[in-house]
């Protein structure tokens, strides 16, 4: 076989198949070759030949032999896992899917939303019970909703709340920036509080790093109102568990609706499958039938981007000329080390 073009690497995520990944960027990549590596000696066979790599991770043994490796396309939004150190000295530009779960988790977060406003669990459960007896319901018109993270996910959010006649307060980095919603804040601790007692909704959309762990605790909630519901499809790190689960048996929040738990998986035994004003689902919120399409159009689009950039170096190259600058690809997480 003939050195591929592009190799997908074997593990999947989130239940797909890399198989059909791999089938998507051959659609759009009609005039490349992309192999699927199904077992460990195909990836170490395969990978040391190719310049594009794509997958959940490249262990550093792999990546050391990866001689022609310029571009390694990581298919989470998250790459902490990776060895980007490693990647920079050796040269790989690192790319993520940040952006492509976006639509699944602003829907799956509207939803949750939208449940407990009208107390559609409520609902759920007398049907389980043929239960016919009325219950009291609220509005979700005229809440205020703080979204924490205005990245992709938070904008998306926002973009669906329009038509629900909501206030909206973001909270991001440098708010500055400004925002689309009504209200933008930092991560100031008074700020936060001060948002978070006018919050009915809080979602919680920013990244897991130093200053977002533990950012909603034991105080964070108690300056909730009684009424407020914690909508987390960030990561499980960014709530106190233990501190929710308190708030939550004590009714001092109305709920919870967690699609990202600490720890993760939730153990059979752990006490918030057992609390009624908590939803859970097992990380699903950025399921999507449209993922690896997504992924697949970034991906062809940088590969696209790789190759203009070599067919321009070697444009200066031989009129004499370095512009010393890389090419300008998508979702960039590492760049190579300019040396």
């Amino acid at each position: 076989m003939d050195a591929p073009d592009i190799v997908v690497l074997r593990e999947g995520t989130e239940g797909l198949s890399m198989a059909s990944y791999a089938e998507r960027l051959r659609e759009r990549l009609p005039d490349h070759t992309v192999a699927l590596a199904r077992t460990p000696a195909d990836e170490r066979d395969l990978v040391p030949q190719a310049r594009v790599v794509t997958g959940i991770s490249l262990g550093e043994d792999l990546l050391a032999r990866a001689d022609q490796l310029e571009l390694f396309a990581c298919v989470f939004a998250g790459t902490d896992h990776l060895p980007s150190a490693t990647f920079r000295e050796q040269g790989v530009t690192v790319t993520n899917a940040g952006g492509i779960h976006a639509p699944g988790i602003a829907e799956q977060a509207i939803g949750n939303m939208l449940v407990f406003a009208r107390d559609l669990h409520e609902g759920w459960r007398r049907k389980q019970r043929n239960e016919w007896r009325h219950f009291q319901s609220h509005e979700f018109t005229d809440s205020t909703v703080t979204v924490v993270g205005l990245g992709s996910i938070g904008q998306e959010i926002i973009t669906r709340l329009e038509g629900f006649d909501v206030d909206t307060i973001g909270v991001r980095y440098t708010p500055s920036k400004g925002g689309p919603t009504d209200e933008v804040i930092g991560f100031d601790e008074a700020e936060i509080h001060n948002a978070f007692a006018r919050s009915d909704y809080v979602v919680l959309a920013c990244p897991l790093n130093d200053l977002t762990r533990d950012l909603v605790g034991e105080a964070e909630l108690a300056t909730l109102p009684p009424s407020a519901v914690v909508i987390n499809v960030a990561r499980g790190g960014v709530v106190d568990t233990d501190a929710l689960v308190s708030a939550l048996q004590s009714n001092a929040i109305r709920g919870a609706a967690l699609d990202v738990t600490e720890p993760e998986p939730l153990p059979a035994d752990h006490p918030l499958w057992d609390l009624e004003n908590c939803l859970i689902t097992p990380h699903t919120g950025g399921h999507t039938p449209k993922h690896w399409d997504r992924l697949a159009a970034i991906v062809a689009s940088n590969v696209r981007t790789l190759e203009t950039a070599g067919e321009d170096s070697a444009s200066e190259a031989t009129a004499g000329k370095q512009s010393g600058e890389g090419p300008e690809f998508e979702n960039v997480v590492v760049r190579p080390d300019p040396s």
